[in-house]
């Protein structure tokens, strides 16, 4: 882990065939805006099994100090954030999805067919069910029009789907290598935290 030992929990999921030292930039931009963060600790994202997702909880299990947990997902990683605070929302923060694909039809990127041969099942029937609608935890979809791989659509999500959607200007590896887009998006979540901290607030 890296941050400030007194930061609050941070967990970051990288993307398909990525790792946790691919999505290092977006660690580190993270801690450097205060955030305790943790690494995924599962070597290549290989896509989505039964056993990934008891990882992904054990893991939440394990960071959480009292405080509930930030998620934060690039690309696949995403799409098992939503599904893991689906299960154990108490645990969960808030999930903050970085161009993942967790909208509409599974065939809108352009390596489907690619994870479907890594992954050993089709995008549109995985072992693990998956639902568009909003886990029960503040949500912000970060997309864009410029990912290259990832349909804006089905990053962006529609109302319903999530919280709030912001689009960034940059390609989809930046989200995890990158280290002005991860400045960026430490920012955005910043601001959406407030944002959801004012309106629980309100009478």
């Amino acid at each position: 882990m890296i941050g400030p030992e007194d930061g609050p929990p941070a967990y970051v999921i990288p993307g398909f065939v990525a790792s946790d030292r691919t999505c290092s930039a977006l660690r580190h931009s993270l801690a450097e805006a205060g955030w305790r963060t943790y690494p995924w600790d599962l070597g290549l994202n290989r896509g989505a099994h039964p056993d990934v997702l008891r990882h992904l909880r054990q893991r939440l299990e394990v960071i959480h100090d009292g405080r509930p947990v930030l998620v934060v997902g690039w690309s696949l990683g995403g799409v098992m954030g939503r599904e893991v605070a689906r299960d154990v929302p108490d645990l969960v923060r808030a999930v903050v999805t970085l161009g993942s694909p967790f909208s509409g039809d599974p065939h809108m990127n352009n390596v489907w067919r690619l994870y479907e041969w890594v992954a050993g099942h089709a995008v549109d029937n995985p072992p693990v069910p998956h639902f568009p609608d909003k886990p029960p935890v503040p949500t912000l979809a970060i997309w864009s029009r410029k990912d290259g791989i990832i349909a804006p659509r089905a990053a962006r999500g529609l109302e319903g789907e999530r919280d709030k959607a912001v689009e960034m200007r940059c390609n989809h590896m930046a989200f995890g290598v990158s280290a002005k887009a991860g400045q960026r998006v430490a920012r955005e979540i910043d601001l959406f935290l407030k944002e959801v901290e004012r309106s629980s607030s309100r009478p």
